[in-house]
């Protein structure tokens, strides 16, 4: 802090003048004549000086340069640096701007998926729309990355816990989401569709597993148990009447029931593989995507 102080010189050279006398009747102007005019103030001899209040080597602190705020909330540098990142707020190539837009998509298409599993599930008409849920999950994988598809899939899951409680979230994470997120991880990295489509299949089947055990849990029936007694019932009546005199071990109905989870698994996985490359393609999004080339010339 500074205090202003006026210099002596400010009223001209005042002497010390000798003590005033008291007035006497023989010399009535003893008393105005020891003293002289004052000076008028005026610009040309008035002058300021500043020092500190606590230490006189005190050194001047900058004063940062302002920073206007623009009517959209965009900071503009008002000393006139252009290449600021700060000028580039809201850019479309700006980082603000990229993930707000992959927030915006990802909750979007968790909504659409979130509901239109419902909805369905409500209406009975899940059978007809079952193809189209993981889509999601796959566009914003190939969109965003990895990390966005798995909080697509996370989102939805919670918003259906939500509408329709553990059990509807769950069946969706078991049956589509897994399935959803596995494609758009193998899209994503762009990996063959001959590898893509076994190792989607092999997590649709443990998917359709973890959804028959949660079944069998919630009705108090062992599903599987079941499942596996009426293959080996209809195989052995199978082999009864063309004259085969066998009986087959559980060991062989269970290898018999994974080979036929899988080819279904890996015939209903081949066919999301086809659709969503037609969709996706029709999209504009052919450029992200692995196809083989028989099915890119056909394109």
């Amino acid at each position: 802090m500074y205090l202003l102080k006026i210099q002596p010189s400010l009223f001209g050279n005042f002497q010390t003048s000798p003590p005033l006398h008291r007035a006497s009747p023989s010399h009535p102007t003893s008393f105005h004549s020891h003293l002289k005019p004052i000076p008028k103030l005026t610009s040309h001899n008035l002058h300021f000086s500043v020092f500190p209040l606590s230490n006189p080597n005190y050194a001047h602190s900058r004063v940062s340069k302002c920073r206007a705020l623009s009517p959209v909330g965009k900071t503009e540098n008002v000393g006139g640096d252009d290449n600021s990142p700060e000028t580039d707020y809201l850019a479309e190539d700006g980082v603000v701007y990229k993930n707000t837009l992959r927030l915006v998509e990802c909750s979007m298409f968790a909504s659409v998926a979130g509901l239109a599993y419902f909805l369905s599930n409500s209406l009975a008409i899940e059978n007809y729309f079952g193809c189209f849920f993981p889509l999601p999950i796959v566009i914003t994988s190939l969109r965003w990355g990895i990390a966005a598809g798995r909080k697509t899939m996370v989102a939805t899951a919670l918003l259906l816990l939500i509408l329709s409680g553990p059990v509807k979230a769950l069946t969706y994470v078991l049956m589509h989401g897994f399935l959803g997120f596995t494609m758009g991880t193998l899209w994503r990295l762009r990996v063959n569709w001959g590898l893509s489509v076994l190792l989607c299949s092999l997590v649709r089947a443990m998917g359709s597993m973890g959804y028959v055990l949660i079944s069998s849990f919630l009705i108090r029936e062992n599903i599987l148990a079941l499942i596996t007694i009426n293959i080996h019932a209809s195989l052995s009546f199978m082999l009864t009447a063309t004259g085969i005199n066998t009986v087959l071990s559980m060991d062989a109905i269970y290898t018999i029931f994974g080979t036929l989870l899988l080819l279904n698994c890996g015939c209903i996985v081949f066919l999301l593989h086809f659709i969503y490359a037609l969709f996706l393609s029709k999209l504009g999004m052919k450029a992200s995507l692995a196809l083989p080339n028989w099915l890119e010339n056909t394109i």
